[in-house]
């Protein structure tokens, strides 16, 4: 008999707490993230889910716990981050794409998708115009390279802005919800290339309200509720058949899509 092979998580977070002053908002987290899974985090307001993203990046600093991305481990709790080169390489591991897009207004979208591997890795300007290039056609945009972000739609910007994460050659990215500020005529453009990306095997964790979408493309989706995971497995299971009662009473907001798939539960 062969063998099972256990393939081991390209991002671990074990224990992690954060807290805001006396407000504590993650009370201990783990969750595991395989190579080329997608995960999506759903969970009502306040209940998290950015500030986790935020913890895996190291934007927000854990008071505790331990977070790993491939073989780079940060320890919280002993107190204090790495310096800035380690923890430069350690973000460059991840890319983050943001709600409002944060791309550079005085720079064209070329120039905002360029910028990292320039300024971080070295890489030579014609190398990393090239590339950036590859990533604007990639996501819908090689037409928009010249425009700068005031001359994009909300749509093509967060577009660019998945291009920007895509250039640092991350092993994940975390998605924030990228469609939460886009009129909804320009929501299904961004899903597009994020759909792209999840069959292409690209590693990646989403926090989205798009139930359809999160469906569609989670391999694994964990429901947080004031500030803990409360249930995690495949969507089929813990967006059609909820078993925690704070997972229950939160999708059944969403009548339309839980009735959408109530035909497929079995």
């Amino acid at each position: 008999m062969t063998a099972v092979q256990t393939a081991k998580p390209l991002v671990q977070v074990r224990d992690v707490h954060k807290s805001f002053d006396q407000l504590e908002v993650l009370k201990g987290i783990d969750l595991d993230i395989m190579p080329g899974e997608v995960v999506v985090i759903l969970g009502p307001s306040g209940s998290g889910k950015s500030t986790l993203l935020r913890c895996v990046n190291l934007l927000e600093e854990p008071q505790r716990g331990r977070v790993r991305v491939g073989d780079r481990v940060v320890d919280c709790t002993a107190g204090r981050l790495p310096g800035d080169r380690d923890l430069a390489a350690f973000r460059t591991a991840t890319g983050m794409v943001f709600q409002h897009f944060n791309l550079f207004p005085h720079m064209t979208a070329l120039d905002n998708v360029s910028a990292g591997p320039r300024i971080v890795k070295r890489v030579p300007r014609p190398e990393a115009n090239d590339h950036a290039m590859a990533l604007l056609a990639k996501v819908g945009l090689a037409d928009k390279a010249a425009a700068y972000p005031s001359h994009l739609s909300g749509g093509q910007q967060q577009r660019v802005a998945i291009a920007r994460a895509l250039a640092m050659n991350p092993a994940v990215i975390l998605f924030d919800e990228v469609t939460s500020a886009l009129d909804p005529e320009l929501v299904g453009e961004v899903l597009d290339v994020i759909r792209a990306l999840a069959e292409e095997g690209m590693t990646m964790v989403l926090v989205t309200h798009e139930m359809a979408f999160a469906h569609e493309v989670a391999k694994t989706v964990a429901f947080m509720s004031e500030g803990v995971i409360v249930e995690t497995g495949p969507p089929g299971e813990v967006m059609v058949r909820p078993q925690n009662e704070r997972t229950k009473a939160f999708l059944a907001r969403f009548h339309s899509f839980m009735g959408s798939f109530q035909g497929t539960a079995g």
